[in-house]
């Protein structure tokens, strides 16, 4: 299997045309970008956040130009000390302007089996698949690209089915 890397993958949204969606599943992740300010969370320090600023850049330009970036986060409950990390700095995304859901993992839908081998993944105008495949440690290795139309459809339908069952950021109370 072909893996791009992160930087790569974000190459991605100076191309898509419409929507980007990305499914998050895992209760930690570990980026070697994100372990200084995670770990001055962890020992209650202020952040400048000016880690975040390329991210951010880059999604105030595609959002300003009308394209739309939403997250569906399924997260158990009560939340790793990652997660609620990563809900302390959700407002930052927002302001960038994504859309950002939680979804606690206990409300899933009864049966439901996530497509992917159970990965993250970031899905591209409805016909590109970037699949996320981490390490032991929740590190990323790099995306793996799939545009077939059955995974794609999968996707689609998994993604449809969370966003409307999802808690939009402003309302969600872990």
């Amino acid at each position: 299997m072909d893996l791009i890397t992160s930087a790569q993958r974000d190459e991605l949204f100076n191309r898509f045309e419409r929507s980007a969606f990305h499914l998050e599943l895992r209760d930690d992740y570990g980026s070697p970008v994100e372990d200084t300010p995670y770990a001055r969370w962890q020992r209650g320090e202020p952040d400048d956040y000016a880690w975040l600023d390329p991210w951010m850049t880059l999604m105030k330009r595609v959002t300003g130009e009308g394209r739309t970036v939403r997250r569906v986060r399924v997260v158990t409950e009560p939340h790793s000390p990652y997660v609620g990390w990563e809900n302390s700095l959700t407002h930052l995304n927002a302001a960038a302007g994504e859309d950002i859901r939680w979804l606690p993992r206990h409300q899933l839908p009864v049966g439901l089996v996530f497509p992917l081998s159970g990965n993250d993944w970031w899905l591209f105008d409805d016909r590109l698949l970037a699949v996320g495949h981490f390490d032991a440690e929740g590190r990323v290795l790099g995306s793996e690209l799939i545009e077939d139309p059955e995974s794609v459809a999968e996707c689609i339908r998994i993604r449809d089915l969370l966003w409307a069952s999802a808690i939009h950021h402003t309302e969600y109370k872990p």
